[in-house]
């Protein structure tokens, strides 16, 4: 799985926006401060938009407002909502017509990559928008199978 060019983007006039949770943030402003070239950072905003992220708001004084909770928005849901269902590999579509790989069942590499994946999604959903921007948290793996977050200092 890759993070887009769009996804990095968004979550960075996303970072804008819960940094200023409530108020209406110009779309330019907000492009120019993340290093969004503003032409994309339009684009962008029409697809938070249409996930329900974001509202749009015209007019002199419009821009986009958070419209989704950050404490309760995770990684995943924003990567899905602009990239789609987080996908390592691509068993389900990758024989004739978009049909299962001919070889899954005999694989020896298809578990490895659904866990991969599960882990990932865990991982995503470990972690808010709010967690990360505001908090400077992120998640490690705990003993077990639990994700914890962390600030900055508490790597180890």
């Amino acid at each position: 799985m890759e993070i887009s060019r769009k996804t990095d983007y968004a979550l960075r006039m996303l970072a804008e926006l819960v940094e200023h949770e409530g108020e209406v943030v110009s779309v330019r402003l907000a492009a120019e401060k993340r290093d969004v070239p503003y032409s994309f950072a339009r684009s962008i905003q029409r697809e938070l938009t249409a996930a329900g992220l974001i509202e749009s708001l015209r007019g002199s004084k419009g821009g986009m407002r958070l419209l989704a909770d950050s404490r309760h928005t995770t990684i995943r849901a924003v990567v899905e909502a602009l990239q789609g269902p987080i996908l390592l590999a691509d068993c389900d579509r990758a024989g004739v017509d978009d049909g299962p790989c001919p070889f899954i069942e005999s694989c020896h590499f298809n578990p490895v990559w659904c866990e991969a994946q599960k882990m990932l999604v865990r991982y995503f959903d470990s972690i808010t928008i709010y967690e990360v921007v505001c908090e400077h948290k992120h998640p490690i793996m705990a003993p077990g199978e639990a994700f914890v977050t962390v600030g900055p200092c508490e790597d180890d």
